[in-house]
């Protein structure tokens, strides 16, 4: 018996073999899960589809988390297949890339918006659809993903890491919200991956220098380190655990020089 054996796990946001959506899928397959794959629109839903095709049972739809009626049959969908969800997982994030190339002080009104809004609020709107099939599988966990730009300035990241401090107050809020029902909110703060979304950061590559060299481990990390480490908020291992942030970055995050 895998520790995910006969739950129901929503992974919204993965775009192809490396990102670490796709990376959280496996890992939480590996343990028995029965998956939920979303894609945004038809530009990912080739790539989506592919990949949920390898593995057995897996559902697919689209899903626009920034529309709250394309948000809404995704979770008609869902409670008409499976009745109930066990777990959700929210890997979405976007800026313009002006906004990420341009000083922070020089942020657009609309490019800060958008980030926050697709990058911070989707957690929050997905979060209050999914109550329903939570309380019918009588509990529930939710993880995202974060990164250290929330607490220390990383050069590049920008309006991002305003929208990431802003879901890791959200993962706080919802804790306090859905404890009661029993519904577990927490986040995995992943060091640099070579995912789609971290190539649109300047100096990306330079990043996954600096961490190889001060990060206590003296390596960079794989995506399948951080989708164990949601497996591990995903599962009854982690249930006396919620509103946290867990550092996935080889100790990077604990460096001051």
């Amino acid at each position: 018996m895998g520790l995910l054996t006969n739950r129901k796990i929503l992974i919204l946001g993965v775009a192809n073999k490396r990102s670490i959506a796709w990376a959280t899928a496996q890992s939480c397959a590996r343990e028995g899960a029965q998956l939920w794959l979303t894609y945004q629109g038809d530009r990912l839903k080739e790539n989506v589809c592919e990949l949920a095709g390898t593995i057995p049972g897996t559902e697919t739809a689209p899903c626009e988390a920034t529309d709250p009626a394309s948000v809404k049959a995704l979770f008609e969908a869902i409670q008409k297949k499976w009745g109930k969800l066990d777990g959700m997982v929210h890997a979405i994030a976007f800026a313009p890339a002006e906004d990420l190339e341009r000083p922070y002080v020089e942020t657009s009104r609309e490019g800060f918006r958008i980030a926050q809004d697709v990058s911070a609020y989707t957690l929050v709107a997905l979060a209050r659809e999914a109550r329903p099939l939570f309380a019918a599988a009588g509990a529930g966990a939710i993880v995202t993903f974060t990164y250290v730009a929330s607490e220390r300035v990383v050069p590049g990241y920008n309006v991002m890491a305003a929208a990431k401090a802003s879901l890791e107050t959200s993962v706080r809020y919802l804790a306090y919200d859905l404890g009661p029902a029993k519904v577990r909110v927490n986040g995995v703060s992943a060091g640099p991956v070579s995912t789609l979304a971290a190539r649109g950061v300047s100096g990306f590559t330079k990043i996954l220098d600096v961490v190889k060299e001060r990060a206590p481990l003296k390596r960079n990390i794989e995506a399948g380190e951080v989708g164990d480490a949601a497996l591990f908020f995903l599962s009854d291992l982690s249930r006396g655990v919620t509103a946290e942030i867990l550092h996935v970055d080889a100790g990077f995050h604990a460096t001051a020089i």
